[in-house]
């Protein structure tokens, strides 16, 4: 059975691939890995449809998840909002015209920077920096995919290297059990310069960006300038506050809802909850400042919000079946088998870099760099101790491979919210973003085989 439990995952990657399927590709994965369930506890295997319905039931009912899913869904109303109110193109046209944002250059490490400053949550970075940038890379000729990329290159990377978030609060709980000789917070802090993956990502962003230029399928994608948001051009431009005022009391919000959830402690901070809280709140002064400037009715404008929702549904469609893929593979055993497999009698300078490709095939697999962290740091950390090896480093390539493999992954729920935030088909974005991730990953690779031989000898 251990190997059958790598397939669910394969099936999905191959049903994307052949069909352009995502959909598809993830439901005919739940029920495989549902029926290997079956199998394994000696289950009668037709009931697999309905297990499989359960297990979607039970994943839209977890607090973390319908949390995820109702923000999902109200994003969508608030990018109809903002977009139909004309503030979109107001926004545009008052950059624009300032002279502050006045080529491809300009525009690419604006969006850059927002997704760098908004560190406290990865959804919320990738989100904000997304809806503030679409109009920009239309107007500037440049596509939805390129955006897609910088701002999931972006946002994850930028996340788990300043720590001062959820993602640190996380992975601080993980290590915290360990006896390292150094505390965890030294540790985690001390990832910082072993974070190869993230440094390098963050380069090679900046690289497009400043060069203006593109290779391989985004080249292809920035000749076709395909965009999913049919419709960001049908409003005439009005007042830039319809667009900046809600994503300003989002960001605001955000920060405010992870002190109040943490009790005063940033990092102690709920994000699921924190960026839905914000978000409704953003939705809630669109909806007024458009009743107060009359830019539109009460009725016109819950038609908006509602027809927004509906134009992600497919989307939300992905998240839920991802996450629900994720909850029944780990019930399967997939991370463990994975990481069993590639952790036997490896030499001892090959440790590292197996474990950046175990993070990075389990995360790619599962679609979640989360659950990735949650399964190998307990296997990575006893190995500081036993063999000797620098447990910063360790924890650095575990990091670092968890979010590659969620880079390449078109089953991440992380990918699904970029090309969302972006307005990019979502296989597009998984095409045009995969070779820079794996550039970048064969380059860490390379890296850390070099600083285990300057640790090791």
């Amino acid at each position: 059975m251990d190997w059958l439990t790598v397939l669910p995952p394969l099936i999905a990657i191959t049903v994307v691939l052949w069909k352009k399927e995502v959909i598809l590709a993830l439901l005919l994965a739940v029920l495989s890995s549902e029926l290997l369930l079956a199998m394994s506890n000696e289950s009668a295997w037709l009931l697999t449809p309905i297990n499989t319905i359960e297990r979607i039931v039970s994943t839209a009912g977890s607090g973390s998840t319908t949390r995820i899913l109702i923000f999902s869904l109200l994003v969508g109303a608030l990018l109809a909002f903002i977009r139909d109110s004309g503030g979109v193109k107001a926004t545009v046209n008052r950059l624009i015209g300032s002279g502050l944002i006045n080529s491809r250059k300009r525009v690419g490490g604006v969006t850059m920077f927002t997704g760098m400053a908004i560190f406290i949550e990865s959804n919320l970075s990738v989100l904000t920096a997304g809806i503030f940038a679409r109009g920009l890379f239309d107007k500037y000729k440049m596509s939805r995919a390129r955006l897609a990329y910088i701002i999931d290159s972006t946002c994850a990377p930028i996340c788990i290297l300043i720590l001062l978030n959820g993602w640190g609060a996380y992975v601080l709980a993980l290590i915290s059990a360990y006896d390292l000789n150094e505390t965890p917070i030294a540790v985690l802090w001390g990832t910082l310069p072993y974070n190869v993956y993230a440094w390098l990502t963050l380069l090679v962003v900046a690289y497009t960006i400043f060069a203006d230029k593109v290779h391989g399928p985004m080249k292809e994608a920035e000749i076709k300038l395909e965009s999913t948001d049919t419709k960001l051009n049908s409003s005439e431009a009005t007042k830039s506050r319809f667009m900046l005022v809600p994503l300003i009391v989002m960001i605001v919000g955000m920060f405010g809802f992870m002190l109040l959830t943490g009790e005063g402690d940033i990092t102690k901070g709920s994000g699921s909850k924190s960026v839905l809280y914000a978000t409704f709140l953003a939705c809630i002064v669109a909806y007024l400042q458009l009743l107060w400037h009359k830019r539109f009715t009460h009725q016109q404008s819950l038609k908006i919000g509602f027809n927004g929702m509906g134009e992600l549904l497919p989307l939300v469609t992905i998240v839920l079946l991802s996450i629900a893929l994720g909850s029944s593979l780990k019930e399967l055993g997939t991370g463990v088998f994975v990481s069993g497999v590639v952790g036997e009698h490896l030499p001892l300078i090959l440790v590292v870099p197996m474990l950046f490709l175990t993070g990075a095939f389990m995360s790619f697999t599962t679609g979640t760099s989360w659950g990735t962290f949650a399964i190998l740091i307990p296997i990575g950390m006893p190995l500081v101790a036993s063999l000797g090896l620098p447990p910063s480093l360790v924890l650095a390539a575990i990091l670092g491979g968890g979010i590659f493999g969620d880079h390449c992954s078109p089953i991440s729920d992380t990918t699904a919210v970029s090309s969302l935030a972006a307005g990019c088909d979502l296989l597009t974005h998984v095409k045009t973003q995969m070779p820079y991730a794996l550039f970048v990953g064969g380059l860490t690779i390379i890296a850390y085989l070099l600083l285990s031989v300057q640790v090791l000898f």
